[in-house]
């Protein structure tokens, strides 16, 4: 069935809501200075700083740049001189993942009960499994090309919890607290009911942060512990996707709120995730749903949509994101792939949550993994490459244990790293046009280099 919406004209800009918002971005100038050390503008042409793929953030109503639209912005110097970044040394450069508990057989059945949605609508044609723990590990290691990338070597266990107990629970209660047993130690994590119903019981991911810190590797960089349960920080919470410790060197992502499953109840709107989502018609839209949910119910509050903004937006066939696009839409449809559409969204967010124990704050310079989210909906609609100022923060972080090797030479080989990873998952829309947008960017980039005589 071919695609109902064309994605004719792009939005490489933020959107008209933006600036009703309250939400400025910063210029053209003070985008290029945040990419250099000094935080000025060089003179000289930076050819390798192309926002050629570099749409800006576009910022739709409930996105999070809109609920917090001031949010300080991180420079290069920023990261820099950051006191409490922790720099990659030869001793401690390795990034490790934990992949989702086992289960103890004692809890087995009933843990295994949280994972399964609530509102499944009943058996799943083709298969659709949960990302891996060794897949995380192969898109890490492109990511963060050339760092190590490694799984947790401790056995890690959800056991039952007892200290404290006179005696055990009843098989119809469900248990306040688990062990998760990472080695030969046990941290309790607190649980609760699921406040929407869409899992049966979630996690405290504060909880399950402390026992990563408790089981950091002595050699590590970073560590990711991976969960299929559902997580929540406070009581605040609906849920949880990710969170880090970046100071302390930890980071948690749950794959559970991006089951493909869930995506009816959602309202996801498939056909507009990354990198469909810069088409100006659903821009447009968003502004419009938005606009006229504010409005119902109340007349004497209607406005006026803003006109598209011509210097933001453009015909699709006139530049290289939309052969971006294009490469997307020759995909198979999500129904084709959900395990690989599933391994997609978890990657980002892992990527994300890893980037803030690099000490990468949340962008608002571009469209990049490194932004905020309010939401599965805003989530979905973030790319998953770094933009140039944090990948110019990247990059000199590797370059204190890649000594010899130029800036742009990393850049090109880690985004051939993760053009390969791209080549193995081609069936999925968001990695068969990441691969695209990498590949046009290896060509770019080349071109920055000097010719050899």
């Amino acid at each position: 069935m071919p695609p109902i919406c064309s994605h004719d004209h792009l939005r490489l800009d933020v959107s008209s809501h933006a600036a009703e918002a309250g939400f400025a971005r910063p210029p053209l100038a003070k985008r290029k200075a945040a990419a250099t050390p000094s935080g000025r503008v060089v003179r000289a042409a930076d050819k390798s700083h192309s926002e050629t793929l570099f749409p800006g953030p576009l910022v739709l109503p409930d996105d999070s740049l809109t609920i917090d639209p001031t949010e300080p912005p991180q420079s290069l110097r920023s990261w820099i001189v950051e006191k409490h970044r922790n720099p990659i040394t030869q001793r401690r450069k390795t990034i490790y993942v934990s992949p989702p508990p086992q289960v103890a057989s004692e809890l087995c059945l009933t843990l295994h009960k949280w994972i399964v949605p609530s509102v499944l609508p009943g058996p799943l044609k083709g298969g659709c499994d949960a990302p891996k723990g060794k897949q995380i590990v192969e898109y890490l290691a492109a990511f963060y090309h050339p760092l190590p990338v490694k799984l947790l070597p401790d056995k890690v266990s959800f056991v039952p919890w007892t200290e404290g107990k006179s005696k055990q629970p009843s098989k119809s209660s469900q248990p306040e607290y688990v062990g998760l047993q990472v080695g030969t130690g046990v941290t309790r994590i607190t649980t609760r009911p699921c406040p929407d119903d869409v899992y049966p019981r979630q996690l405290n991911l504060t909880d399950i942060l402390d026992a990563a810190i408790e089981s950091l590797p002595s050699d590590a960089y970073a560590l990711v512990m991976l969960t299929d349960h559902d997580l929540y920080e406070d009581d605040e919470d609906v849920f949880c996707c990710g969170r880090a410790y970046g100071g302390s060197r930890v980071a948690v992502a749950s794959s559970a709120r991006y089951h493909p499953l869930l995506d009816d109840g959602e309202e996801i709107d498939r056909e507009h995730m990354w990198p469909f989502s810069h088409c100006e018609a659903y821009v447009q839209g968003a502004y419009q749903d938005a606009a006229a949910a504010e409005t119902a119910g109340s007349a004497s509050k209607k406005r006026k949509l803003a006109p598209p903004d011509a210097a933001a937006t453009t015909g699709a066939g006139r530049q290289p994101m939309a052969e971006v696009i294009q490469a997307g839409l020759l995909a198979p449809p999500p129904t084709a792939s959900l395990t690989g559409l599933w391994l997609a969204r978890m990657a980002r967010t892992v990527s994300h949550e890893v980037g803030h124990c690099f000490c990468l704050a949340h962008c608002p310079y571009y469209a990049c993994v490194m932004q905020s989210s309010a939401g599965i909906h805003e989530d979905l609609r973030q790319p998953p490459y770094l933009c140039l100022v944090c990948l110019a923060k990247l990059t000199r972080g590797v370059s204190d244990i890649e000594r010899g090797v130029n800036g742009v030479q990393l850049m090109i080989g880690r985004y051939t790293a993760l053009a390969r990873f791209c080549e193995k998952w081609k069936r999925v829309a968001m990695f068969a046009a990441y691969r695209c947008w990498l590949e046009t960017r290896i060509g770019a980039l080349k071109a920055t280099l000097p010719v050899a005589e």
